[in-house]
């Protein structure tokens, strides 16, 4: 996989806390932030998506009845 080179600031807090976490697994802080990063984006890329997804469905009316509604209410309110 080609990689590039990434600049970034970070606070003083968590440059420690990656310092501790690059000692303590023995990995680079490049590897564990380059980590960090690819995790945080998958998460926001996969809300994303379904967030689109979900306004589809509403545009289209397709939306959950009162009655599946009352349904679940039930099964979670104990």
């Amino acid at each position: 996989m080609e990689t590039a080179v990434l600049t970034l600031r970070v606070n003083s807090s968590v440059k420690e806390k990656l310092d501790q976490l690059a000692e303590a697994t023995h990995r680079s802080k490049s590897f564990l932030a380059a980590e960090a990063i690819d995790r945080y984006l998958e998460t926001e890329v996969w809300q994303i998506k379904e967030i689109s997804l979900a306004l589809q469905e509403a545009d289209q009316g397709d939306f959950a009845s009162d009655a599946d509604v009352d349904k679940l209410v039930k099964k979670y309110a104990g």
